[in-house]
Protein backbone atom coordinates (compact mmCIF):
# COMPACT_ATOMS: atom_id res chain seq x y z
CA UNK A 1 0.00 0.00 0.00
CA UNK A 2 1.25 2.97 -1.16
CA UNK A 3 1.83 6.18 1.43
CA UNK A 4 -1.23 8.39 0.77
CA UNK A 5 -0.75 11.18 3.67
CA UNK A 6 1.44 14.37 3.31
CA UNK A 7 1.82 17.15 6.06
CA UNK A 8 0.48 19.60 3.87
CA UNK A 9 -2.48 18.00 3.56
CA UNK A 10 -2.43 17.76 7.59
CA UNK A 11 -1.93 21.35 7.64
CA UNK A 12 -5.04 22.53 5.21
CA UNK A 13 -7.57 20.04 7.05
CA UNK A 14 -10.78 21.87 8.24
CA UNK A 15 -12.13 21.44 11.93
CA UNK A 16 -15.30 20.74 11.26
CA UNK A 17 -17.69 17.87 11.61
CA UNK A 18 -16.60 16.90 15.59
CA UNK A 19 -20.11 16.74 17.19
CA UNK A 20 -20.31 18.55 20.77
CA UNK A 21 -21.96 16.97 23.49
CA UNK A 22 -23.20 18.71 26.78
CA UNK A 23 -22.98 16.44 29.63
CA UNK A 24 -24.21 18.50 32.45
CA UNK A 25 -27.64 17.47 32.37
CA UNK A 26 -26.40 13.66 32.01
CA UNK A 27 -24.41 13.91 34.93
CA UNK A 28 -26.85 15.32 37.08
CA UNK A 29 -29.11 12.94 36.41
CA UNK A 30 -31.70 14.82 35.10
CA UNK A 31 -35.10 13.84 33.31
CA UNK A 32 -34.77 12.39 29.80
CA UNK A 33 -30.99 13.55 29.59
CA UNK A 34 -29.86 10.07 29.09
CA UNK A 35 -32.08 9.49 26.27
CA UNK A 36 -31.00 12.66 24.68
CA UNK A 37 -26.93 11.96 24.91
CA UNK A 38 -27.64 8.70 23.77
CA UNK A 39 -29.27 10.11 21.02
CA UNK A 40 -26.30 11.96 20.29
CA UNK A 41 -23.68 9.77 20.86
CA UNK A 42 -25.61 7.03 18.79
CA UNK A 43 -25.31 9.77 15.77
CA UNK A 44 -21.82 10.70 16.19
CA UNK A 45 -19.90 6.89 16.55
CA UNK A 46 -22.31 5.63 13.74
CA UNK A 47 -21.22 8.23 11.51
CA UNK A 48 -17.62 9.96 12.55
CA UNK A 49 -16.21 8.09 15.42
CA UNK A 50 -15.05 10.94 17.08
CA UNK A 51 -16.94 13.42 19.51
CA UNK A 52 -16.29 16.11 21.55
CA UNK A 53 -17.71 16.33 25.40
CA UNK A 54 -18.35 19.67 28.21
CA UNK A 55 -19.45 20.13 31.61
CA UNK A 56 -18.43 16.58 32.21
CA UNK A 57 -16.95 17.15 35.57
CA UNK A 58 -13.25 16.37 35.56
CA UNK A 59 -11.69 19.70 37.48
CA UNK A 60 -9.11 21.77 35.70
CA UNK A 61 -6.43 21.06 38.27
CA UNK A 62 -6.67 17.31 37.07
CA UNK A 63 -6.41 17.95 33.19
CA UNK A 64 -3.89 20.59 33.76
CA UNK A 65 -1.95 19.07 36.17
CA UNK A 66 -1.55 16.18 34.06
CA UNK A 67 -0.35 17.77 31.31
CA UNK A 68 2.17 19.54 33.56
CA UNK A 69 3.15 15.90 34.95
CA UNK A 70 3.99 14.47 31.85
CA UNK A 71 5.94 17.17 30.87
CA UNK A 72 8.05 16.66 33.98
CA UNK A 73 8.47 12.93 33.42
CA UNK A 74 9.83 13.55 29.68
CA UNK A 75 12.17 15.99 31.11
CA UNK A 76 14.00 13.72 33.11
CA UNK A 77 17.49 11.80 32.07
CA UNK A 78 17.22 9.43 29.31
CA UNK A 79 18.77 7.07 31.63
CA UNK A 80 15.85 7.75 34.13
CA UNK A 81 13.28 7.15 31.70
CA UNK A 82 15.19 3.99 30.19
CA UNK A 83 15.38 2.25 33.62
CA UNK A 84 11.50 1.68 33.32
CA UNK A 85 11.37 0.48 30.33
CA UNK A 86 8.53 -1.63 28.48
CA UNK A 87 9.52 -5.22 28.42
CA UNK A 88 7.34 -7.63 26.00
CA UNK A 89 9.64 -10.15 26.82
CA UNK A 90 7.85 -11.13 30.12
CA UNK A 91 4.48 -11.55 28.42
CA UNK A 92 2.57 -10.35 31.02
CA UNK A 93 2.30 -6.42 30.88
CA UNK A 94 3.40 -2.96 29.19
CA UNK A 95 3.92 -0.67 31.47
CA UNK A 96 6.78 1.61 31.67
CA UNK A 97 8.59 3.74 29.08
CA UNK A 98 8.68 3.35 25.65
CA UNK A 99 11.28 5.45 24.02
CA UNK A 100 10.66 7.93 20.31
CA UNK A 101 11.44 6.03 17.90
CA UNK A 102 10.49 2.59 19.62
CA UNK A 103 7.36 1.16 17.26
CA UNK A 104 6.22 1.10 13.85
CA UNK A 105 1.84 1.21 13.47
CA UNK A 106 1.87 -1.79 11.20
CA UNK A 107 -1.89 -2.20 11.50
CA UNK A 108 -3.45 0.93 9.60
CA UNK A 109 -5.42 0.13 6.70
CA UNK A 110 -5.17 3.94 5.01
CA UNK A 111 -1.55 3.96 4.88
CA UNK A 112 1.52 1.94 4.66
CA UNK A 113 3.35 3.06 7.54
CA UNK A 114 7.03 2.12 7.13
CA UNK A 115 8.96 4.41 9.71
CA UNK A 116 8.98 4.45 13.40
CA UNK A 117 6.65 6.84 14.87
CA UNK A 118 8.46 9.83 16.73
CA UNK A 119 7.18 10.34 20.19
CA UNK A 120 8.03 8.83 23.67
CA UNK A 121 5.64 7.88 26.29
CA UNK A 122 4.79 6.36 29.84
CA UNK A 123 2.15 3.68 30.38
CA UNK A 124 0.29 3.26 33.52
CA UNK A 125 -1.64 0.42 33.94
CA UNK A 126 -4.05 -0.53 37.09
CA UNK A 127 -2.25 -0.26 39.96
CA UNK A 128 -1.15 -3.32 41.58
CA UNK A 129 0.81 -4.47 44.58
CA UNK A 130 3.72 -7.13 43.76
CA UNK A 131 1.49 -9.21 46.09
CA UNK A 132 -1.51 -9.62 43.71
CA UNK A 133 -2.27 -12.73 43.10
CA UNK A 134 -2.77 -12.27 38.98
CA UNK A 135 0.70 -10.55 39.10
CA UNK A 136 2.24 -13.53 41.35
CA UNK A 137 0.19 -16.20 38.96
CA UNK A 138 1.77 -13.96 35.58
CA UNK A 139 -2.38 -13.30 34.91
CA UNK A 140 -2.08 -11.56 30.95
CA UNK A 141 -1.28 -8.01 31.35
CA UNK A 142 -0.78 -7.71 35.05
CA UNK A 143 2.23 -6.33 35.43
CA UNK A 144 2.68 -3.65 38.60
CA UNK A 145 3.77 -0.30 37.52
CA UNK A 146 7.06 0.98 37.11
CA UNK A 147 7.58 4.33 38.90
CA UNK A 148 10.20 7.11 38.35
CA UNK A 149 11.78 7.84 41.86
CA UNK A 150 12.98 11.54 40.74
CA UNK A 151 9.85 13.36 40.81
CA UNK A 152 7.99 13.35 44.14
CA UNK A 153 4.45 13.62 44.17
CA UNK A 154 3.99 11.50 41.11
CA UNK A 155 2.62 8.51 41.50
CA UNK A 156 0.44 10.23 43.93
CA UNK A 157 -1.54 12.62 41.56
CA UNK A 158 -1.43 9.69 38.73
CA UNK A 159 -3.32 7.68 40.92
CA UNK A 160 -5.84 10.50 41.74
CA UNK A 161 -6.00 10.97 37.78
CA UNK A 162 -6.88 7.76 37.03
CA UNK A 163 -9.79 6.91 39.45
CA UNK A 164 -11.38 10.15 38.57
CA UNK A 165 -11.08 8.91 34.31
CA UNK A 166 -12.30 5.52 35.23
CA UNK A 167 -14.96 7.18 37.43
CA UNK A 168 -16.47 9.12 34.32
CA UNK A 169 -15.46 6.28 31.80
CA UNK A 170 -17.74 4.19 34.00
CA UNK A 171 -20.75 6.91 34.10
CA UNK A 172 -20.12 7.31 29.93
CA UNK A 173 -21.25 3.17 29.78
CA UNK A 174 -25.34 3.73 30.55
CA UNK A 175 -25.35 6.38 27.60
CA UNK A 176 -23.65 3.43 25.36
CA UNK A 177 -25.93 1.08 26.27
CA UNK A 178 -28.74 3.15 25.77
CA UNK A 179 -27.32 4.55 22.48
CA UNK A 180 -27.60 0.65 21.68
CA UNK A 181 -31.18 -0.22 22.65
CA UNK A 182 -30.02 -1.91 25.57
CA UNK A 183 -30.58 -1.52 29.31
CA UNK A 184 -28.37 1.27 30.83
CA UNK A 185 -26.52 -1.36 33.34
CA UNK A 186 -25.67 -3.87 30.18
CA UNK A 187 -21.93 -3.24 30.27
CA UNK A 188 -21.61 -2.83 33.68
CA UNK A 189 -20.07 -6.65 34.37
CA UNK A 190 -18.31 -6.37 31.65
CA UNK A 191 -15.82 -3.66 32.78
CA UNK A 192 -15.03 -4.96 36.45
CA UNK A 193 -11.92 -4.81 37.01
CA UNK A 194 -11.68 -3.38 33.60
CA UNK A 195 -8.32 -3.20 31.58
CA UNK A 196 -7.48 0.87 31.32
CA UNK A 197 -4.27 2.08 30.28
CA UNK A 198 -3.36 5.71 30.57
CA UNK A 199 -0.56 6.87 28.35
CA UNK A 200 1.61 9.76 28.92
CA UNK A 201 3.23 10.99 25.65
CA UNK A 202 5.63 13.72 24.78
CA UNK A 203 6.05 14.70 20.46
CA UNK A 204 8.74 16.85 20.37
CA UNK A 205 9.05 19.83 18.34
CA UNK A 206 11.04 17.96 15.25
CA UNK A 207 10.67 17.51 11.63
CA UNK A 208 9.47 14.92 10.08
CA UNK A 209 10.89 12.58 7.16
CA UNK A 210 8.39 11.88 4.06
CA UNK A 211 5.93 9.28 5.51
CA UNK A 212 6.09 9.92 9.33
CA UNK A 213 4.32 11.15 11.81
CA UNK A 214 4.07 11.81 15.76
CA UNK A 215 1.56 8.73 15.94
CA UNK A 216 0.69 7.19 12.68
CA UNK A 217 -2.80 6.41 11.43
CA UNK A 218 -3.84 3.82 13.70
CA UNK A 219 -7.09 2.95 15.19
CA UNK A 220 -7.31 1.81 18.74
CA UNK A 221 -7.65 -1.18 20.11
CA UNK A 222 -10.04 -0.39 23.09
CA UNK A 223 -13.21 0.20 23.68
CA UNK A 224 -13.48 3.61 23.68
CA UNK A 225 -10.96 6.40 24.57
CA UNK A 226 -11.06 9.37 26.55
CA UNK A 227 -8.52 12.53 25.31
CA UNK A 228 -8.22 15.64 27.33
CA UNK A 229 -7.30 18.57 25.44
CA UNK A 230 -3.15 18.44 24.56
CA UNK A 231 -1.22 22.03 25.35
CA UNK A 232 -1.20 22.18 21.89
CA UNK A 233 -3.10 21.18 18.57
CA UNK A 234 -1.88 18.06 16.57
CA UNK A 235 -4.70 15.23 15.99
CA UNK A 236 -6.02 14.31 12.88
CA UNK A 237 -9.35 12.29 11.96
CA UNK A 238 -10.12 10.45 8.75
CA UNK A 239 -14.33 9.15 9.32
CA UNK A 240 -15.44 6.71 6.59
CA UNK A 241 -15.27 7.95 3.38
CA UNK A 242 -13.87 11.77 3.95
CA UNK A 243 -10.96 13.53 4.09
CA UNK A 244 -8.73 14.52 6.80
CA UNK A 245 -10.45 16.57 9.86
CA UNK A 246 -8.49 18.10 12.52
CA UNK A 247 -9.65 17.89 16.02
CA UNK A 248 -10.38 21.43 17.02
CA UNK A 249 -9.42 22.92 20.41
CA UNK A 250 -12.14 23.45 23.23
CA UNK A 251 -11.11 24.72 25.99
CA UNK A 252 -11.86 22.14 28.88
CA UNK A 253 -12.84 19.64 26.62
CA UNK A 254 -12.42 15.97 26.30
CA UNK A 255 -12.20 13.77 22.91
CA UNK A 256 -13.99 10.63 22.57
CA UNK A 257 -13.78 8.16 19.93
CA UNK A 258 -14.68 4.57 19.98
CA UNK A 259 -12.18 1.73 19.51
CA UNK A 260 -12.17 -1.67 18.01
CA UNK A 261 -13.55 -3.66 20.97
CA UNK A 262 -16.26 -1.25 20.03
CA UNK A 263 -16.77 -1.83 16.87
CA UNK A 264 -16.42 -5.77 16.89
CA UNK A 265 -19.10 -5.70 19.79
CA UNK A 266 -21.63 -3.62 17.64
CA UNK A 267 -20.81 -5.44 14.51
CA UNK A 268 -19.26 -2.43 12.75
CA UNK A 269 -22.40 -0.51 13.92
CA UNK A 270 -20.19 1.98 15.83
CA UNK A 271 -16.86 3.09 13.85
CA UNK A 272 -13.64 2.62 15.10
CA UNK A 273 -12.09 5.76 13.12
CA UNK A 274 -8.91 6.06 11.60
CA UNK A 275 -6.79 9.00 13.06
CA UNK A 276 -2.64 9.99 13.72
CA UNK A 277 -0.91 12.88 15.35
CA UNK A 278 1.54 15.41 14.49
CA UNK A 279 2.96 18.52 15.86
CA UNK A 280 3.70 21.06 13.88
CA UNK A 281 3.57 23.88 16.23
CA UNK A 282 7.16 24.07 17.04
CA UNK A 283 7.04 23.40 20.79
CA UNK A 284 6.69 20.25 22.79
CA UNK A 285 3.51 18.79 22.57
CA UNK A 286 2.12 16.50 25.47
CA UNK A 287 -1.09 13.95 25.10
CA UNK A 288 -2.56 11.95 27.63
CA UNK A 289 -5.20 9.77 26.13
CA UNK A 290 -7.24 7.14 28.67
CA UNK A 291 -8.18 3.57 27.16
CA UNK A 292 -10.97 2.01 28.73
CA UNK A 293 -11.96 -1.25 28.05
CA UNK A 294 -13.85 -4.71 29.37
CA UNK A 295 -11.98 -6.83 31.65
CA UNK A 296 -9.34 -8.73 29.51
CA UNK A 297 -11.32 -11.96 30.16
CA UNK A 298 -14.70 -10.95 29.35
CA UNK A 299 -15.82 -11.97 25.70
CA UNK A 300 -16.75 -9.83 23.48
CA UNK A 301 -19.75 -11.15 21.37
CA UNK A 302 -21.84 -9.38 18.95
CA UNK A 303 -24.70 -7.41 20.64
CA UNK A 304 -28.33 -8.65 20.43
CA UNK A 305 -29.35 -5.71 19.40
CA UNK A 306 -26.54 -5.03 16.54
CA UNK A 307 -27.55 -8.39 14.46
CA UNK A 308 -30.18 -10.52 13.37
CA UNK A 309 -30.68 -13.08 10.31
CA UNK A 310 -30.60 -10.04 7.51
CA UNK A 311 -27.25 -8.88 9.64
CA UNK A 312 -25.37 -11.66 11.03
CA UNK A 313 -22.24 -11.28 13.37
CA UNK A 314 -19.12 -10.68 11.46
CA UNK A 315 -16.58 -11.13 14.36
CA UNK A 316 -16.05 -14.38 16.20
CA UNK A 317 -16.18 -14.49 19.86
CA UNK A 318 -13.07 -12.91 21.18
CA UNK A 319 -11.83 -11.28 24.54
CA UNK A 320 -10.18 -8.22 24.55
CA UNK A 321 -6.86 -9.67 26.38
CA UNK A 322 -6.53 -12.02 22.60
CA UNK A 323 -7.34 -8.60 20.88
CA UNK A 324 -4.20 -6.64 22.70
CA UNK A 325 -2.12 -9.32 22.26
CA UNK A 326 -2.41 -9.10 18.42
CA UNK A 327 -2.33 -5.69 18.72
CA UNK A 328 0.68 -4.58 20.53
CA UNK A 329 2.65 -7.85 18.67
CA UNK A 330 1.93 -6.10 15.68
CA UNK A 331 2.28 -2.53 16.33
CA UNK A 332 5.00 -3.11 18.98
CA UNK A 333 6.99 -6.23 19.47
CA UNK A 334 8.76 -6.51 16.29
CA UNK A 335 10.42 -3.04 16.79
CA UNK A 336 11.38 -3.46 20.45
CA UNK A 337 12.81 -7.02 18.97
CA UNK A 338 14.91 -5.15 16.37
CA UNK A 339 15.93 -2.41 19.12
Amino acid sequence: MAAKITLAMLASAGTDEFPVIDLAGYLAGASGALDDVARQLRAALEEIGFLIVVNHGIGADLLDGVVERTRRFHALPFAEKTALGVDRGNGNGFTGYLASGGYSVRTSKVNDNTRPDLNAAFFMDRERPADDPDVLAGKLFREPNKWPTGLPGFRDFLLRYWDALEAFSRRLLPAFAAALDLPPDYFDRAFEDAQCVLRLSHFPAVGYAENQFGLAPHTDANFFTVLPQANVEGLYIRPRGRGWIKAPRVTGSLIINSGDMCRRWTNDRFLSTEHLAVNLSGQDRYSTPFFYTPHIDHPIVCLPTCCDAANPAKYLPITYGEYRVWWLDNNYRTRLEEA
